[in-house]
């Protein structure tokens, strides 16, 4: 069989519609304004003694609608991912976002009146409810927490007009920023993604530049920037904790991951407690980098001089065979990604920062952003949103409303990827250096994934306190200069530039709270990753099943099913123990001489 060649390419949006002013397309709006019309018109059917049967009819109604609506409202999305300075693209995001409020607002009272019903009325019409139940049950939830409908109404409304207009904001503001470094005696103009390449630079100098034109260009902004982060939060507070009685502005994303309060504060308390681990790492570093002390600037430098550089093909192909040796489903599933030309891999000015995995429909395989330059660090990333895609297909069987993992599981095949990766590296090559370069990339890896993240969300709660008490951009840039010196201790020297790191910080500004879920989701991969090595093919069924689960299920029932008590200090405890394993495995090794 011929062996394929992969290439970088821009991904194809055909599945979903060719263009803006496409035919299709208006044939999707109009199908979406007919199902939304014949919704409406269940809502005199709607009482708390209706046939079981009927009841379903009305959900596969809703159903059917918000997985046309989610067609065009992804599809609007990618097309703005693509280039976040095309006007044409950024203006039919804005209308899909302000028709998705209008729909969301005409079929409200569904999710008003499921909610204000009886416990036996509401558990008698959920048995029936097959795939979509956790939905129903997860509804009710928020019962408490829920306001009028004309109340509900005009929240939808105000959020287009002012959360996710002002997100939209920040990135056309962001994502036009081009950063000039001086490499090799010529000045290169540059994107941020290709900027950031030069932060594992083995050159010191190059990486305090990189890092520094970074914060220039992001600090010059700053106080904008910040007025932005302030007016979320303080919508966020408004909306939340004002008129919905939440107690607290973390609490609002606890309980839409379906997790406990005391959950995330024990994970975020044994984060805290274990920063010790990484401080020892950043000083074991700084002796194999031949320094009395690491700066801030260095934290991700590699220890030795030359790092293995891949091509878009091979990294590919190593990936995929990292996936097959665990289970050929997995890499024929993620192989679906490029054979639909569903990756959009290729390095554009004006292109969407960062990676993501988009998961549209049930029946259509997910859409992944990500800017290969060949690093390592890009290879991994290709395993982890691929693993995020291998997560929404082994879910495909649910519903549009139940297929996505909840925020802290949803890292969890992508994470799992990764390591797979890793392993696959470790066994296919023996030569020691390698095998030193990747231990210490899953040190500095973990601190970005486990550490960096607990604290960002550390960092959140106090400025939405900061903000609510009135404290200034300036106040907010001296607290996170605050939460780094308390992250990093006496284990290296923190500039003060790093002042202005936070407001490149996109995570939290477009999902406040969300980074906690990259912690969570990295220390509960760890157990599961032990799992795996200690019971080899025995534990692959409760793995995939714990995947194919999707978000049909609340968290701590899917986990408890594999076997993890979430709840357990020594559960997330036990993830450190890892991370303190592979430390002491490079403390082991002999720290080589440097010439003065």
């Amino acid at each position: 069989m011929a062996t394929l060649t992969y290439k970088q390419e821009r991904w194809s949006l055909e599945e979903l519609f060719p263009a803006i002013e496409s035919p299709a397309l208006t044939a999707g709006l109009e199908k979406v304004e007919g199902l939304a019309t014949a919704f409406e018109s269940q809502r005199r059917v709607l009482q708390p003694e209706m046939d079981q049967r009927e009841f379903t009819r009305v959900l596969q109604g809703y159903d059917e609608l918000i997985l046309e609506m989610q067609r065009i409202e992804y599809f609007a999305f990618l097309l703005f991912s693509e280039d976040t300075q095309d006007q044409k693209a950024q203006s039919f995001m804005a209308r899909m976002q302000q028709l998705a409020a209008e729909m969301e607002n005409r079929t409200l009272f569904f999710k008003l009146w499921w909610k204000a019903l009886e416990e036996p009325q509401a558990e008698r019409l959920a048995a029936g409810a097959g795939d979509l139940r956790y939905w129903l049950e997860f509804l009710r939830l928020t019962k408490d927490f829920t306001l009028s409908e004309p109340e509900e109404k005009v929240i939808n409304l105000k959020d287009v007009n002012g959360s996710a207009a002002m997100v939209t904001l920040y990135d056309s503001i962001t994502n036009r920023y081009s950063f000039r470094l001086e490499v090799d005696g010529e000045v290169k103009e540059l994107t941020r993604g290709e900027l950031m390449v030069y932060v594992r630079n083995a050159d010191l100098a190059l990486r305090a530049a990189a890092y520094q034109e970074q914060l220039r260009v992001f600090g010059q902004d700053g106080p904008i920037l910040g007025q932005i982060y302030q007016a979320l939060v303080r919508d966020w507070r408004s909306e939340n904790m004002d008129l919905r009685g939440h107690k607290s502005p973390m609490s609002v994303r606890n309980l839409g991951n379906h997790l406990p309060d005391a959950v995330v504060d024990t994970l975020l308390e044994v984060c805290r407690q274990n920063a010790a681990v990484f401080r020892r790492y950043f000083k074991l570093k700084a002796r194999w980098l031949g320094t009395e002390k690491l700066r801030r600037y260095d934290i991700y430098a590699p220890v030795t001089a030359g790092e293995k550089n891949y091509t878009f093909n091979a990294a590919v192909e190593l990936t995929l065979a990292s996936f097959d040796h665990f289970d050929p489903k997995i890499s024929e599933l993620a192989r679906r990604v490029f054979d639909e030309h569903h990756l959009d891999s290729e390095v554009r000015k004006g292109k969407r920062g960062g990676a993501f995995c988009a998961t549209v429909t049930p029946a259509l395989t997910p859409w992944v952003l990500s800017s290969f330059q060949g690093r390592p660090d890009d290879v991994a990333t290709l395993a982890h949103e691929l693993g995020h895609a291998v997560h929404s297909m082994l879910a495909s069987h649910h519903s549009v409303l139940t297929q996505s993992a909840s925020l802290p599981l949803a890292e969890t095949a992508s994470t799992f990827g990764e390591m797979l990766l890793v392993d696959r590296l470790l066994a296919s090559d023996p030569d020691p250096g390698l095998q030193r370069d990747l231990l210490f990339r899953q040190m500095d890896d973990a601190y970005a994934t486990i550490m960096r993240q607990a604290f960002f969300a550390l960092y959140e709660r106090t400025a939405h306190e900061m903000i609510r008490a009135g404290s200034s951009v300036d106040d907010l840039s001296a607290a996170y200069l605050e939460n780094l010196r308390e992250q990093f201790g006496d284990s290296l020297d923190l500039g003060d530039d790093f002042r202005h790191e936070w407001v490149a910080i996109p995570h939290i500004f477009h999902t406040p709270f969300y980074v906690y879920a990259y912690a969570f989701g990295q220390l509960l991969v760890f157990s599961l990753y032990k799992q795996y090595r200690q019971e080899g093919d025995s534990f692959k069924p409760r793995y995939l099943k714990l995947l194919a689960a999707g978000g049909s299920q609340a968290p701590e029932k899917i986990l408890s099913d594999a076997g993890v008590d979430m709840r357990s200090v020594e559960f997330w405890q036990g993830g450190f123990q890892i991370v303190a394993e592979t430390l002491e495995r490079l403390e082991a090794l002999e720290v080589p001489l440097k010439s003065s």
